[in-house]
């Protein structure tokens, strides 16, 4: 089977400093598989060069059996930059902001039927009431779910999320959770970046950890720490806004410069 996800000895440097060395990975279908690390570990840089926003120095990637050089399908794939923030840029609606997700490559004019499709994504995010309010107008939670939504209104076949619930509150998690859940259940292989498993863990077929730009674990989930463990604990740990929610694109039709190098 052609994996989803191949990547094959990719070294990735940053002015002088070398990010990723050695970097293995190959997701196949219906995987979903947490990429974890400490801040500077290298995961966003990793997410960032398969998605073709970065250039690899060395090694490469396929994305659905084709090289980042090649003619990548990607409308078949969705791309969930770190949270980001909305109070600059473009005022533009929920609505808006989803149907910009249809563009990509050479497509620089929105399909017909966009509107019905961002409603579409909006819904399966439970936002389908949020579709005519400024972006402004949301909370950080609904924002990193419009910015799923954008994703999702492709109809991907894989997911690629950095992330996606970082420093947003407990219902949004919950609310994420439950969406990628009927996601998983209809097929869509994903890679998603992430602090620790939270409400993700049940989903979780398997992680590999970063440390230093390397990989030291690609396997079994590993257990939470006992105080992440509770009910109690609140999975938020948030990040500063970086770039506007509606910002410039890249052929992927999402933000270039979005999210911090971790």
């Amino acid at each position: 089977m052609t994996p989803v996800i191949d990547v094959t000895d990719l070294e990735v440097t940053l002015g002088a400093s070398r990010i990723l060395r050695g970097i293995d990975l190959t997701v196949t279908n219906g995987e979903v598989v947490a990429l974890l690390g400490a801040n500077g570990s290298g995961k966003s840089t990793l997410v960032r060069t398969i998605v073709g926003i970065l250039t690899p120095s060395a090694g490469s990637v396929s994305l659905l059996g084709t090289p980042l050089t090649g003619d990548v399908p990607w409308q078949r794939i969705g791309y969930v930059p770190q949270r980001v923030s909305a109070q600059s840029g473009v005022p533009s609606t929920a609505r808006e902001v989803v149907g910009s997700g249809l563009l990509y490559g050479r497509r620089l004019r929105l399909p017909r039927d966009w509107k019905s499709r961002a409603d579409e994504a909006l819904e399966t995010v439970g936002l389908l009431d949020r579709a005519t309010f400024a972006t402004s107008e949301l909370s950080g939670g609904q924002q990193q779910r419009v910015l799923i939504a954008r994703a999702l209104a492709r109809r991907p076949d894989v997911m690629i999320l950095d992330e996606p619930v970082a420093g947003v509150d407990q219902p949004s998690q919950e609310a994420f959770a439950a969406t990628m859940t009927r996601l998983v259940e209809q097929g869509l292989t994903v890679l998603v970046v992430l602090h620790e498993l939270g409400a993700l863990a049940p989903l979780v077929t398997r992680a590999v950890v970063l440390r230093h730009g390397r990989i030291v674990h690609d396997g079994a989930p590993p257990r939470a720490a006992l105080d992440h463990a509770g009910q109690d604990h609140d999975h938020v740990h948030p990040h500063e806004p970086m770039v506007p929610l509606y910002a410039p694109q890249t052929d992927l039709g999402f933000d270039n410069a979005s999210g911090h190098q971790s």
